[in-house]
């Protein structure tokens, strides 16, 4: 068994979103440096909401993003885990049955609350005799099951917050085990991160309060000292603080892509923005990894703008090396010797890596060009040298009509530049006049 497993855990209940996708480098990347071992878990126990369809872009999401799962599991098939762990439980005593209804439950809190006591749950069920449950099951009441708790301060060595405990004598008994025999959230999360061999919970500071009872949890379970170490990250927000729903589908990674994000910019937004770290445009998950620091992420809310995200994108593909573009160029129609050539030239333009099709079009294709100046351009084809052509090319070619007409800066360059890609700006005409070719500049300045 690896020395470091980790997971990430989602509920295939929506689409996940650059939110949820903190968590996930989170933890994809720790385990990568320390040569461990990623678990995709989906945590689907809750059978009416969970969808196939959830779990698909799920995973072809975190592909995108370039997370490569070591074991992914499914909650759903691991049901006799749970229920053998309910039965330990209450073998021990620490699973007990409760009949009260949510609206006795909240009429007893607000009680509590009128008289200035914490709305703890008063463990009135443990008083019931075996005649009293039998009572009030022949009503057609069916038991919840809570985790009885035993009051002491649970302390913890934070991997991101450091030192921390809370007051388990604060909190209400948990409930494990739903009326209708389903399982929430806890036990079976405790449950698979026993069975899994997970040494580090890497989560959302929204999990903070839950650490206590999963520590007890694992201790009943599994014996003193087997809850893994925990670590709690800030929390991906926008500019003005709000929190993101994968329900509402916004920022959602599917919706990214299909905008033409890169998903190194999505990477690179989701980790180091509230990190040490500025964020900047990287070049691989390697390269993002030597960035990233848990022990050094922010305490403050991690807070972006999502149109941050454009001009990191537009910058990711700035710096993009040929290798990586190479396949992503050859399913827009690009091929032959010349590829690479052309991707340097265009890079640096690129909003997106679908605007280097409108680039191809412009060296291969046919396009529409203005020649308003034909004195002009008659002078420009007669001083056109013979190939082969160089970068050099264009500004000898230039400096020859130059010394033609008198021309110079604006006036000589941007007539060029107009007949020749039919657009006003672009790349370096110097890169891309070796890639159109001396019969289509002809051709063009016609």
């Amino acid at each position: 068994m690896p020395a470091t497993v980790v997971r990430f855990a989602p509920s295939p209940t929506g689409h996940i979103h650059i939110g949820n996708a903190r968590p996930a480098l989170f933890n994809y990347l720790y385990a990568r440096q320390n040569d461990g071992r990623f678990i995709l878990r989906f945590d689907d126990t809750d059978v009416e909401r969970s969808r196939a369809e959830y779990v698909d872009s799920i995973k072809i999401d975190l592909a995108w993003l370039g997370i490569a799962p070591d074991l992914v599991v499914r909650q759903s098939e691991r049901f006799t885990l749970y229920a053998a762990a309910a039965e330990k439980l209450k073998s021990l005593g620490r699973l007990y049955p409760c009949y009260e209804t949510a609206e006795e439950l909240d009429r007893r809190r607000k009680r509590q609350i009128a008289r200035g006591l914490p709305p703890v749950y008063d463990r009135a069920a443990l008083a019931l005799s075996a005649a009293d449950r039998m009572a009030l099951e022949a009503q057609g009441r069916r038991p919840h099951w809570r985790f009885q708790l035993v009051p002491r301060i649970v302390r913890w060595d934070d991997m991101v917050r450091g030192l921390s405990h809370i007051d388990t004598a604060s909190l209400s008994d948990p409930v494990l085990i739903r009326e209708n025999g389903t399982w929430l959230y806890t036990l079976p999360s405790v449950v698979d991160d026993v069975d899994l061999g997970v040494t580090h919970i890497i989560r959302g500071e929204d999990h903070v309060t839950n650490t206590a009872v999963q520590i007890e949890l694992f201790e009943a379970l599994a014996g003193p000292g087997a809850a893994p170490r925990f670590g709690h990250h800030n929390l991906l927000t926008t500019a003005s603080g709000e929190g993101l729903s994968k329900r509402s589908g916004a920022l959602s990674i599917g919706s990214l892509r299909e905008m033409g994000v890169e998903s190194l910019a999505v990477c690179a937004l989701a980790v180091l923005t509230g990190s040490s770290a500025s964020v900047r445009p990287v070049q691989s998950l390697q390269e993002l990894m030597s960035l990233f620091d848990l022990a050094h992420t922010s305490r403050q809310a991690a807070r972006f703008d999502a149109h941050d995200l454009t001009g990191l994108s537009a910058k990711t593909l700035h710096g993009m090396e040929f290798e990586a573009a190479r396949e992503r160029l050859v399913s827009l129609g690009a091929s032959g010797s010349r590829m690479e050539a052309f991707w340097l030239a265009v890079r640096g333009n690129l909003l997106e890596f679908s605007d280097a099709a409108n680039w191809l079009q412009v060296v291969n294709g046919d396009i529409e060009t203005s020649t308003a100046d034909p004195v002009f351009f008659a002078q420009a084809r007669a001083a056109l040298p013979a190939e082969p052509w160089d970068a050099k090319t264009f500004s000898l070619w230039t400096t020859t009509i130059r010394d033609a007409t008198g021309r110079k800066g604006k006036d000589l360059f941007h007539p060029l530049r107009l007949a020749l890609t039919g657009r006003d700006k672009g790349p370096e005409m110097a890169a891309l006049l070796p890639l159109i070719g001396r019969a289509k500049v002809l051709a063009r300045l016609s």
